[in-house]
């Protein structure tokens, strides 16, 4: 039995049949190489059995929580089904990427099962005609809720139910699992009561090392930004709806670091802000709606000590970028990316990458329940600019080869949630020596997801053509001339010899 984070149960608190709270790894196998051609899928339903006991998140639920007045426990379910949880299902012919991207997004927005484990996973075949994938592929679609893992602990539950071998056998496990009772409710209570006198004890411990480093890091921002930061608000700054769209641009890995090398000093991450802000910008301008100033995106940061198969919950921090969107020009608003992006870092590290765990712990549940509700109630009907226009999540996955029941990883991709107020997520996933990056959002607001792709598309070749391609275009006319010489003399031999004879 463990008790949430203030956190981890922020996210119970913000579930609704609006905005169901899971993170939505999608990753696709080639099964070519297994005997036969196919994996079955009772053999996918015993290698989830077989690695249940490496993490507590397949076999547990929520229990107790003394009426918001404090957070709820993890249990183990003693009615655990593993069959619920692991479900079978097939595209319609022809089985194209369309179709896919239609499914993942009403997949996606059906809220999980809150009295059960937090987790689904959807065994997804028929991927008949997706170009790009292997012949013959399949997908597993996993959904879990965000009270249980964040970004980071996501990518270790995908590694959790891989190999590295296409031959291992199942690990034969001594499993002592055992399901739990509710927790009674004299515990509940006697624990709340003694929670909610630690938590304003430990929130003016926070505030007393706070301010000075907020003080400090206003300073510090005060002499790195030359101009002051404007607030705006676009379409994406709304109540959401139930409905989604989704969609993915999928580049090579290599590609994208010769476009960070073209550029010293940026990042894998500021060429994805970089063009994501420059996708932006496009499918704004073509509506008309571009802001005058720049749009700031959220950038989740791991705040764990370092990556393990314990790690548990919600350790992240998050830091704020401007994405330079009033810039037209691609490699300029990319230098302006990684300028703001090494601003917003040093900052974070100056006020502490985890100030919003450490804030959170000191807030009572009920008190912090209450102000996200009033506040994503109000805001959608005021005119205020927002300061968040949209979240882009990059968690960096294996490049190494994965394989499960024998099928090897080809691709990893993801969908994040949506919240009133911030209806665009971005979620980056690279691995296999690919870089995805999958946007989604309600469909009021993005009712022509192919135009926002496109323009990811566009973003992405205006990159590419402004930096390491320009840079091969005077070797390739060096080589031209170099052919055209070497043409012109062979003719000219051809015709002496001609003339001689």
């Amino acid at each position: 039995m463990e008790q949430l984070t203030e956190l981890d149960n922020a996210f119970i608190q913000m579930e609704s049949s609006r905005t169901p709270m899971h993170i939505t790894p999608v990753i696709f196998y080639d099964q070519s190489g297994v005997a036969g051609g196919r994996v079955r899928f009772k053999d996918i339903l015993q290698v989830f059995e077989g690695n249940l006991h490496k993490s507590k998140i397949f076999r547990r639920k929520l229990a107790g929580g003394a009426l918001g007045f404090d957070t709820p426990f993890w249990i183990e379910d003693e009615n655990f089904d593993l069959e619920f949880h692991v479900r079978h299902i097939a595209l319609p012919k022809p089985g194209d990427w369309r179709q896919l991207c239609i499914l993942m997004a009403r997949l996606h927005a059906r809220g999980l099962d809150m009295t059960r484990p937090l987790w689904e996973a959807y065994v997804i075949e028929g991927l008949n005609k997706v170009q790009g994938l292997p012949e013959n592929s399949f997908a597993i679609m996993l959904k879990i809720h965000h009270s249980a893992i964040d970004g980071v602990s996501g990518a270790e539950i995908i590694a959790a139910i891989h190999s590295l071998d296409p031959d291992a056998p199942l690990p034969e496990v001594d499993d002592d699992w055992r399901g739990e009772s509710s927790p009674p409710v004299s515990k509940v209570i006697t624990q709340a009561y003694i929670n909610n006198i630690r938590r304003p004890i430990h929130l003016a411990g926070t505030v007393r090392q706070l301010v000075p480093a907020m003080i400090k890091a206003n300073k510090l921002s005060s002499e790195h930004d030359q101009e002051e930061r404007h607030l705006e608000r676009t379409r994406f700054n709304a109540r959401i709806g139930s409905h989604r769209v989704t969609d993915a641009l999928i580049m090579e890995l290599t590609r994208i670091k010769k476009i960070r090398q073209c550029v010293p000093g940026a990042t894998i991450n500021d060429v994805i802000v970089a063009t994501v802000s420059g996708a932006m910008r496009k499918y704004l301008e073509a509506h008309d709606e571009l802001p005058e100033h720049s749009l700031v995106c959220a950038a989740p940061i791991n705040v764990r000590q370092e990556r393990n198969s314990d790690s548990k919950g919600n350790q992240v921090g998050v830091m704020t970028i401007d994405m330079a969107t009033d810039i037209a020009d691609p490699v300029e608003r990319l230098k302006a990316v990684m300028s703001h992006s090494a601003n917003s870092k040093e900052t974070s590290q100056v006020v502490g990458t985890g100030v919003m765990m450490d804030v959170s712990r000191g807030i009572w549940p009920q008190f912090m329940n209450l102000t996200m509700r009033a506040a994503t109630s109000l805001a959608p009907k005021t005119a205020t600019p927002m300061p968040i226009h949209t979240v882009i999540s990059n968690v960096p996955g294996p490049q190494f080869p994965l394989y499960l029941a024998g099928a090897r990883v080809h691709m990893l991709m993801g969908l994040g949630p949506l919240v009133d107020m911030s209806g665009l997520f971005h979620a980056v996933i690279s691995g296999m020596g690919l870089i995805t990056i999958n946007f989604l959002s309600c469909r009021e607001m993005l009712p022509d997801p192919d135009f926002y792709k496109q323009c990811l598309e566009e973003s992405y070749a205006d990159l590419e053509a402004a930096t390491f391609l320009k840079k091969k275009s005077p070797r390739r006319k060096a080589r031209a001339k170099t052919k055209a010489k070497a043409k012109t003399k062979t003719k000219a031999k051809a015709k002496a010899k001609a003339k001689a004879s």
